[in-house]
Parts: structure tokens; C-alpha cells; sequence
């Protein structure tokens, strides 16, 4: 599904020049669970932004689903990102004008889904993620677990074939961190590939493949037992 080769980033002021990734190498396979790890700086949050054609490279090839996507029109970009990636934060990015139900929806609007379905897509969604009796609550009216549940909803009602978490327990407890971890291995056996940057070496347990970072660069990768 994923390759990056050579991929290099460097971001760049009148006077220095600093590079956030260097020469990664990396491919991910369509149905793996990649858990991405390193201190702080050391790149996780800028590959994965690359991953989701959020930022450019400044050299280097990425192939997505066989299809070199480096270089395209950023309408391009916006229609693959719409299409084919959904994407799940750890500020949860919810929109408290608007209910759980319509923040969900919102991820459908562009896929020329009539209004019937949209709101048959909604419901079962926000049921699997167990938000569904707090559809007409706003944001603001939820815990930090149940938002996140809400997040989860809008990164996967359209049903993309990839998903990215950057740090998605980093602002819960315990117990809501493991519920998010849970939700998200059980989309990866359902079919998903999912790429999640973490801090937390017991959320990495739950992906079959760590990748860790250092200084821009990939330093090991440790594959999980089955």
C-alpha cells in the first residue's frame, strides 16, 4: 500500500536549514497495524503527515496503492486525502458547533452519497464505536473517551482503506486509551491499514510491526508475534 524511498524533508529559513527526515525507506503492506516510535523531534508526527499527503517531500518517492503521489496537484492530493485517508488526532478535531451526528456526517458530504444512506452510515458507525445514544450531544457535552470514540467515527465512516492516529490516547486516561487501542485493532481485523504514531510502548503492542525513529531516520523495526 505504502512505499517511501529515499524520502527526505528539510525545512528551511534564510539562515539554516533543518532536516525532519532523512533518506526513510519504509513499505507497509495493505491490512498491517504500523506503530511508529521514537522520542520527541525525532520525525514520527512529520512521516506521518507525509504518509497522509498533509506536506510535500522535499526529494524522494512515495507510492501509494502503486500510484506515485509526490508530485501531484494539490486538488489531486485533497481527493485522494477525502477518498482514501482517514485520519484520527489526539486533540480530537471535532467541531462543537455542530452534533456528533452532523460531525460524522461531514465525511461523507463529499462522496456523492445520497442523504438516506449518509444517515444509515452515520448510525452504524457511531453504534460500532458505542457513541450512539450521545449522537445529538455536542462535543463539548462528552468526555475526552467518548470524543475520541467520536473522532474514530468520522475517521472511518467512509470506510478508507488506510488510517492514521497520531498519539489518538495521548489525551486520556488509562482506560479510555485502551478502549481507542481496542476500537482501532479491531478496524485493522476488519481490513484497515492503520499507521499510528505513539508514545506508549503498551498502545505499540497492539500493532504487528513497530517502526522506530531517531533523528529522522528509521533506527529498527521490530515485527510482533501473531
Amino acid at each position: 500500500m505504502i512505499r517511501l524511498s529515499a524520502l527526505r524533508k528539510a525545512y528551511r529559513t534564510e539562515s539554516v536549514e533543518t532536516t525532519a527526515l532523512d533518506a526513510i525507506d519504509l513499505q507497509i503492506d495493505a491490512g498491517e497495524f504500523v506503530a511508529i516510535m521514537g522520542p520527541s523531534g525525532c520525525g514520527k508526527s512529520t512521516l506521518l503527515n507525509m504518509i497522509g499527503l498533509l506536506d510535500r517531500p522535499t526529494s524522494g518517492s512515495y507510492a501509494l496503492e502503486g500510484r506515485e503521489v509526490a508530485n501531484l496537484s494539490e486538488n489531486d492530493l485533497t481527493d485522494i486525502r477525502k477518498r482514501r485517508i482517514g485520519f484520527i488526532f489526539q486533540n480530537f478535531n471535532l467541531i462543537d458547533e455542530l452534533s456528533v451526528r452532523e460531525n460524522v456526517e461531514l465525511a461523507l458530504l463529499y462522496h456523492g452519497i445520497s442523504r438516506t444512506e449518509r444517515a444509515e452510515r452515520v448510525d452504524r458507525v457511531l453504534d460500532k464505536v458505542g457513541i450512539g445514544h450521545r449522537a445529538n450531544h455536542r462535543p463539548s457535552q462528552l468526555s475526552g473517551g467518548q470524543q475520541q470514540r467520536v473522532a474514530v467515527a468520522c475517521a472511518v465512516v467512509a470506510a478508507p482503506p488506510l488510517i492514521l492516529a497520531d498519539e489518538p490516547t495521548g489525551n486520556l486516561d488509562t482506560a479510555h486509551g485502551e478502549e481507542v487501542m481496542r476500537m482501532l485493532r479491531a478496524l485493522n481485523e476488519d481490513g484497515a491499514t492503520i499507521v499510528m504514531v505513539t508514545h506508549s510502548p503498551a498502545h505499540a503492542d497492539y500493532a504487528g510491526r513497530v517502526v522506530n525513529m531517531l533523528d529522522g531516520r528509521v533506527l529498527v523495526e521490530t515485527r510482533r508475534a501473531a
